[in-house]
C-alpha cells in the first residue's frame, strides 16, 4: 500500500484546510435528528411515531431539494447558495424550541428542501482540488472525516440535551449550522478546477449525462444504504433481544472504527475496485450476521467483515460518479447521489422494521444482504452495457460528491440519517436508548 498518497494530497494547497472544516461543519449537520427526537419525545411529550413523522418529512425534502440546490451550486455558484441555506436552517432552528408539533412537521420539509450542501460541497471540491490520480485518497479521506463527524455528532447532541435541555441544544444547532455555512461561505472552496473552469461552456444537457449507468450506479448507492441501514437496526435488535443494551454504543463505535481502519487501507491502494464487487462483498458479508449467537463480543467479530468495507464501497461509489458526469453538472449529480442515500435509507426503516417484527434479526441480515447482492449485479449489467457519456474537457469527467444530510431534522427519529458509514442510524438509537425508554426496535 501506497502510504505516501494521504502525504501527497494532503500536501496540495487547501486540502487539508478544506477536509477539517468539511469534518467540523459536518457535525452539527449529524446531530439534528437526534435533538429533534429528543425535543419531540421529551420537550412536546410525543410518541416515537411522531418524531419518525418529523423524520419522514425532512427525508422528503431533502430528497426533493438536494438535487435542486446541486443545479443552483452548478449555475450560480457556491457561496449564494450558502448564504440562502445557512439563513433558512438557522431561522428555522431558532424558532423550532417555539413551534408546536403541527408546525414542527411542515418545518422540517422546509428544511429538508434547503438543506445546506455540506456533504456534497466538500467532495465537489475534492474532486476539483484533488488531481484525477489521487481521487481515490481523496475520497477516502473525505469519508473517513464522515465517520468522525457521525461518531461525534449524535453523541454531543445527546449529552447537550441531557445537561442543558432541549431548547438549549437546538439554540446550539443553529449556531453550529450558521458557524458551518459561515466557515464555508469564507473558505470559498473551487467546485471547478482551472481547467475545468476553462473548459466550462455553460449549461450541460441532463441527456449527456444522465444515462442509464448512471442511474444503476444510483441505485446501487440506494442498496448499500438499505443495507447499513437494516444492519444498524439488526445490530439494535439483537442486543436488545440479548439483554445486552448497554452495550450498543461501544459496538456501534467498534463498527465505525472497522469502517475508518477499512478507509485507510483503501485509500492507500495504488488502484481501486469497482464499486459493484465492494457494494456487493458488503452484502454478502452482512448477510450470515444474524446467524452470530454468543453475546456482544461475538456481534463485534462477526461485523469485522462488512464493517472493513462500508467506508470503501462508500466512497467508491462517490468516485464512481464522478467518473461519469462533467464538472458542469457536478452538483447536481451530488444531489441525486443525496437522493439515492436517503431513499434507501427511508425503504430500510419500514421493511426492516416488519422484518425484525415477523421474523427477528437474522432474516432482517439475510433479506438485506440478498437485496445488495441483487442490485449490484444488476448494476453490473446495466453498467457494462451502458458505458460513460462521452465527457468534454479531460479534467470535466471529475464530478463527485454525496449529500448525506438535510440540516433541518435530518434524521429525526426513526427516519434515518442519510450519512455516510455505519454510525448514521444506530448512533441515534443507540442515544435514544442512554436518554429516553426506546421501543422495540421493530417499531424503529
Amino acid at each position: 500500500m501506497a502510504f505516501d498518497r494521504y502525504r501527497r494530497v494532503l500536501a496540495l494547497p487547501g486540502v487539508r484546510t478544506l477536509l477539517l472544516v468539511g469534518m467540523i461543519a459536518r457535525i452539527p449537520l449529524t446531530g439534528t435528528g437526534m435533538t429533534l427526537t429528543l425535543h419531540v419525545v421529551n420537550d412536546q411529550k410525543l410518541g416515537f411515531l411522531q418524531a419518525g413523522l418529523v423524520g419522514t418529512a425532512s427525508m422528503a425534502g431533502a430528497a426533493i431539494g438536494s438535487p435542486l440546490v446541486g443545479r443552483f451550486v452548478d449555475r450560480r455558484g457556491l457561496r449564494p447558495v450558502l448564504a440562502v441555506t445557512t439563513i433558512v436552517q438557522l431561522c428555522l432552528w431558532c424558532a423550532a424550541p417555539a413551534m408546536p408539533y403541527a408546525v414542527l412537521l411542515p418545518g422540517a420539509l422546509i428544511g429538508g428542501l434547503f438543506s445546506q450542501p455540506v456533504f456534497g460541497t466538500i467532495r465537489q471540491c475534492v474532486a476539483a482540488m484533488v488531481p484525477v490520480e489521487n481521487h481515490q485518497t481523496g475520497f477516502a479521506l473525505d469519508s473517513m472525516g464522515v465517520e468522525l463527524s457521525y461518531m461525534v455528532g449524535p453523541a454531543l447532541a445527546v449529552a447537550s440535551v441531557t445537561a442543558f435541555g432541549g431548547t438549549a441544544t437546538m439554540y446550539g444547532v443553529a449556531a453550529g449550522l450558521a458557524g458551518s455555512g459561515v466557515a464555508l461561505y469564507l473558505l470559498n472552496p473551487p467546485t471547478r478546477s482551472a481547467e475545468e473552469d476553462a473548459g466550462h461552456g455553460g449549461a450541460v444537457s441532463r441527456r449527456q449525462w444522465l444515462r442509464p449507468g448512471l442511474l444503476a450506479l444510483l441505485c446501487l448507492v440506494s442498496g448499500l444504504t438499505f443495507v447499513l441501514t437494516t444492519t444498524e437496526l439488526s445490530v439494535v435488535a439483537m442486543l436488545k433481544a440479548d439483554g445486552a443494551t448497554a452495550w450498543t454504543g461501544l459496538v456501534i463505535a467498534l463498527w465505525c472504527a472497522f469502517s475508518l481502519v477499512g478507509g485507510f487501507v483503501y485509500g492507500g491502494l495504488s488502484r481501486g475496485l469497482p464499486p459493484v464487487v465492494l457494494a456487493g462483498g458488503l452484502a454478502v458479508l452482512t448477510a450470515p450476521v444474524g446467524l452470530v449467537g454468543g453475546g456482544w463480543g461475538w456481534l463485534c467479530l462477526a461485523l469485522v467483515p462488512a464493517g472493513l468495507l462500508c467506508a470503501p464501497a462508500l466512497s467508491s461509489t462517490v468516485d464512481a460518479v464522478n467518473r461519469r458526469v462533467p464538472a458542469a453538472a457536478r452538483g447536481e449529480a451530488m444531489g441525486l447521489h443525496g437522493t439515492s442515500l436517503t431513499i434507501g435509507g427511508a425503504l430500510a426503516g419500514p421493511l426492516a422494521g416488519g422484518l425484525l417484527d415477523a421474523h427477528g434479526p437474522a432474516w432482517a441480515f439475510a433479506v438485506s444482504g440478498a437485496v445488495g447482492v441483487a442490485l449490484a449485479l444488476l448494476a453490473a449489467l446495466v453498467m457494462r452495457d451502458a458505458p460513460a457519456a462521452a465527457l468534454a474537457p479531460a479534467g470535466s469527467s471529475t464530478a463527485a460528491g454525496s449529500e448525506g444530510a438535510s440540516g433541518f431534522a435530518a434524521a429525526a427519529g426513526s427516519g434515518g440519517v442519510s450519512g455516510l458509514g455505519p454510525a448514521a442510524r444506530s448512533d441515534v438509537a443507540a442515544g435514544l436508548d442512554a436518554a429516553t425508554p426506546l421501543p422495540a426496535p421493530a417499531a424503529d
